[in-house]
């Protein structure tokens, strides 16, 4: 029976949750725990002999404690052109629901100590006419973790979207900030806005 996830979202696409999901289920499998991880839905995904698979989602499977999962569970919904999931499920002519998503993640959880699993995009992002990426962490019952990607305007996006999550119900477990612009101005100036 699991005994707690986290729920990884982030301020927006490329601010480096993949990389804050990986690091997380690393020290959870140091400390012996069985963990795996998963991104339910996943855009910009290549065609390969086994069907579309997402790199993020295969990093995510490999870092799981052995052996991996089925990727079918880890990534359930895969779709190819590197767009906003819902505009890629209309073009593939599919929809995503959370239920199936649900059932994926009770499925995972069924064997492991921990769940960390990856949000597409940012929180409010569409998956499908009625729901968002929101919707789906509040369907799992799981705390959030915020990642903030370090840019000029992630004050506004961190701050927004903490507002967010706690807006939906969930439970803000925290924040990583994640240093994704190199030569950003002010650094720690920016951190420790975000901290107040």
């Amino acid at each position: 029976m699991t005994r707690q996830g986290y729920f990884v979202t982030g301020t927006d696409t490329g601010c480096g949750k993949t990389e804050i999901t990986l690091g997380l289920m690393a020290r959870f499998r140091a400390a012996g725990e069985r963990v795996v991880g998963m991104k339910p839905v996943a855009s910009g995904a290549e065609r390969r002999a086994a069907g579309l698979r997402n790199d993020d989602a295969l990093r995510i499977q490999a870092a799981a404690t052995a052996p991996p999962p089925p990727y079918e569970l880890v990534n359930p919904c895969a779709f190819e052109p590197p767009i906003a999931p819902h505009l890629a499920a209309l073009e593939a002519e599919r929809e995503i629901a959370l239920e199936p998503l649900v059932t994926a993640f009770r499925r995972l959880s069924a064997g492991a100590d921990r769940v960390l699993v990856e949000g597409v995009g940012g929180w409010k992002v569409p998956l499908n006419d009625c729901d968002t990426v929101a919707d789906l962490a509040r369907a799992l019952g799981l705390p959030v973790i915020l990642v903030v990607g370090l840019r000029l305007g992630c004050i506004n996006h961190a701050l927004l979207s903490a507002e967010s999550i706690r807006a939906a119900g969930c439970v803000l477990a925290g924040w990583v900030a994640n240093q994704v612009e190199p030569g950003m101005l002010r650094l720690e100036e920016n951190i420790a806005t975000l901290e107040r």
